[in-house]
This record gives structure tokens, C-alpha cells and sequence, in this order.
């Protein structure tokens, strides 16, 4: 009994784990990004490899695991997937890198912490989601919202003193002052492309959870990757006129692209589909913290960037947050499988219940018919009067 109970737990946690590695893998693109970026590499052209190299990587896999279950292509669906390559992918991407270099990782990350907020609102609009504000589950996911989006915006705006809890001495970029310098314009700017940007991903993460509940994740994660690849190379080929750009070599450029392309864009779309399809779209973006909390160590640990008060302060409070909406969520859940079984429990009683008594004879003899093993239901006159039915016998 333990063991059933410990894999069903585990089960359970599925889901969780799922999205944890994905935000932890989304992470370190903010990481990669900067090393891209440091190394001269366009954005424009860097978004447009990264789903080439998404697309040769996703497409076989569903032509492989969903041969069998993928349904028939509708225009419903093809529209799904490009609206989904758009606003996740070609759209949505372009506008956080471009606001990734005009501010710093650090805030880009921070900023993404709007998504659950945006998806919560979208979601009730849609009513994908209730509001509840009445019930206990209602106030944890928009109080865990709340303090999921003020610990970001904690980390954003207060440092507090160094905590110099450790030192690597380790700067993977280098660059001058002068190039890291930004004016108070660019951060305004990167500012307004990062809040869209951020649009961008919970209008995303709505039309997957759509998509994904007749289409299945790894065939829906390719179709968006064709999609966003097309945008994104057009556009990248219209905003970059210099081949010499585009160029790859065995350098940090091509590392990058392998990287978001393969794993973060492949494999972890896929299981953020199939995530969005188990738990709604709130359940998937509730965990964009955890790839806040991702880039400020790895900025720590890789980029010599310091650990601050304030840094721990927002970590502790979104860690809360977290806990909050996933609580509310699942409290959610549990009440809504607890009435579909109370519902299941009253259509199962209401049906009459058909019992009969199997009448043996030996065999036949003169003068006598034959009986047969026949089945007599009992109605609810018989229950009442504890009466048989007998089978008239002929003399």
C-alpha cells in the first residue's frame, strides 16, 4: 500500500518536475543569449536558426510517435499552429531578445514574471479558468500571482547590500565599459518589448492549451516550429541583407543555436504542450520564477554578477508564490474530480439494478416441460415483498 501511494505521489509530481526542467532550461537561453550576443551574432538570425534547428529536430519525432494517433489536419489546427509560431515563437522571441540586449538578462528574466498575471486574466476572459475569488483555491492562485510578480519586480528594482555568499571569480563575457553602458531610452524601450513580449507568451500559452486537447504535443510542437521558422527566417533575411551574418562556425554561435533549438525549443516545447493539456495554461506559466531564480545564479556562478539582499528576499517570495498557485490549482482539481465522481456515484444508483435467480431442474421427465435456465429480473415491487418469481410448471 506505501508503494502505491509513493507512485502515485510521484505520478503526480510528473507534471511539476516536467516544468521545473523546462524553466531551468529556459534559463540558461537568457545565459547563452548574452554569450551570443557578446560574440556579434545577430538576434534576428539567432531566433530564425534556432527554429530550423527545432523543426529537423521535432518533425521526425512526431512523424515517428504520433503516426498512429495524429488526427486529420484542419484548417482549425494549421490556423492553431501558426498563431502559436507566431506569438511563441517568431513574434514572441524576437521582441525578448531584442529587449534581452537593450536591458540585461537578469531583467528580461524578471519581467517574465508578468506572464502568469496576463495568462490568469486571459484564461478567466476565455473562461479556461474561474476566478473564484470566493474560494480559498481562487485566493491562493491570485495571491500567489501577487506575490509571485512582487518578488520579480523586488529583484528588479532593490538590491540591498552584497551577501558574497561565494566567489568564483569567473567573467565569461568580456567587454568594455563603454559597450556595457545603456541610456535610460534603451531601458524604457527594452522595458515596453520585454511587457509585450510577455503578452506574447500567455496569448501562446493559451492557444496550446487549446491545441494540445485535440492534437498531439509532439506533432503540435512541430507544426509551430515550421511556422515560427518561415516568420523568422523572412524576417531575418529581410532585416539582415548581409550573408556574412548568417554564417555558423564551430564557435560559441553554433553551440547556442544546438542548444535553444534542440533542447529548449524541441524538447521542451513539447513538454510544456503536454503540460498546458494535463493543467491549463496558469499551471505552466506559474513556473516562469523558477527561470528568474536560473539566470540569477547562473549570472552569479558564470558572469561574476553579485548576490544582493534583495535577491533573496524576491527568491523567497516567489517561491511562496509558486506554492500558492500550485496549491489553489491542484485544490482545484481535487474538487472538480471529487464532483465528477459524485455525479458518476449518482447516474450508477439511479439505474435499476437487475438481479434473477437461475432456475436448475433435472432432467426432463413425461408429462412435464421442459425448463429452462432462464434469468428473472426483480422489480421493485418484488424487493419490497422479498417475492420470486417462479416458473409455472406444467403438470
Amino acid at each position: 500500500m506505501t508503494t502505491g501511494k509513493f507512485w502515485n505521489v510521484m505520478t503526480g509530481l510528473k507534471p511539476v518536475l516536467a516544468m521545473v526542467v523546462v524553466q531551468m532550461s529556459l534559463g540558461g537561453i537568457n545565459i547563452m543569449y548574452k554569450f551570443a550576443k557578446n560574440d556579434g551574432m545577430s538576434m534576428k538570425v539567432l531566433i530564425a536558426y534556432r527554429y530550423m534547428f527545432a523543426t529537423a529536430f521535432v518533425v521526425p519525432l512526431a512523424l515517428i510517435f504520433d503516426r498512429k494517433t495524429r488526427p486529420k489536419m484542419t484548417w482549425m489546427i494549421f490556423l492553431q499552429g501558426s498563431l502559436s509560431g507566431l506569438f511563441g515563437g517568431s513574434l514572441g522571441q524576437n521582441l525578448y531578445a531584442e529587449s534581452l540586449t537593450l536591458t540585461s538578462a537578469t531583467f528580461a528574466a524578471a519581467m517574465t514574471n508578468i506572464i502568469p498575471a496576463v495568462t490568469f486574466v486571459l484564461a478567466v476572459i476565455l473562461r479556461m479558468e474561474r476566478l473564484a475569488i470566493g474560494t480559498a483555491a481562487g485566493k491562493a492562485k491570485v495571491l500567489g500571482t501577487l506575490l509571485s510578480i512582487s518578488g520579480a519586480m523586488i529583484l528588479t528594482f532593490y538590491k540591498g547590500v552584497d551577501l558574497k555568499l561565494w566567489s568564483t571569480n569567473i567573467n565569461l563575457l568580456h567587454h568594455s565599459a563603454a559597450a556595457s553602458r545603456q541610456s535610460s531610452n534603451d531601458q524604457i524601450l527594452g522595458s515596453i518589448l520585454a511587457v509585450v513580449a510577455c503578452m506574447c507568451f500567455a496569448v501562446w500559452l493559451i492557444i496550446q492549451a487549446k491545441m494540445s486537447m485535440v492534437y498531439p504535443s509532439c506533432s503540435g510542437t512541430a507544426l509551430m516550429c515550421i511556422s515560427a521558422a518561415i516568420q523568422s527566417a523572412v524576417y531575418g533575411m529581410c532585416a539582415e541583407k548581409d550573408w556574412s551574418a548568417w554564417k555558423l562556425g564551430w564557435n560559441i554561435r553554433l553551440l547556442t543555436v544546438v542548444y535553444i533549438g534542440v533542447w529548449a525549443s524541441g524538447l521542451m516545447i513539447t513538454l510544456i504542450s503536454w503540460a498546458a493539456r494535463l493543467r491549463g495554461p496558469l499551471f505552466v506559466s506559474s513556473f516562469y520564477p523558477v527561470m528568474l531564480l536560473t539566470v540569477a545564479i547562473l549570472g552569479s556562478l558564470l558572469l561574476d554578477e553579485k548576490l544582493y539582499l534583495g535577491s533573496m528576499i524576491a527568491a523567497v517570495l516567489i517561491i511562496v508564490g509558486l506554492y500558492g498557485v500550485l496549491w489553489g490549482k491542484g485544490n482545484e482539481m481535487k474538487q472538480k474530480q471529487s464532483a465528477q465522481v459524485e455525479v458518476d456515484g449518482s447516474k450508477s444508483s439511479g439505474e435499476p439494478e437487475l438481479r434473477g435467480i437461475v432456475i436448475e431442474t433435472s432432467s426432463t421427465s413425461e408429462g412435464k416441460l421442459p425448463a429452462s435456465n432462464t434469468i428473472y429480473p426483480i422489480q421493485a415491487a418484488d424487493r419490497e415483498s422479498s417475492a420470486v418469481p417462479s416458473v409455472a410448471r406444467g403438470e
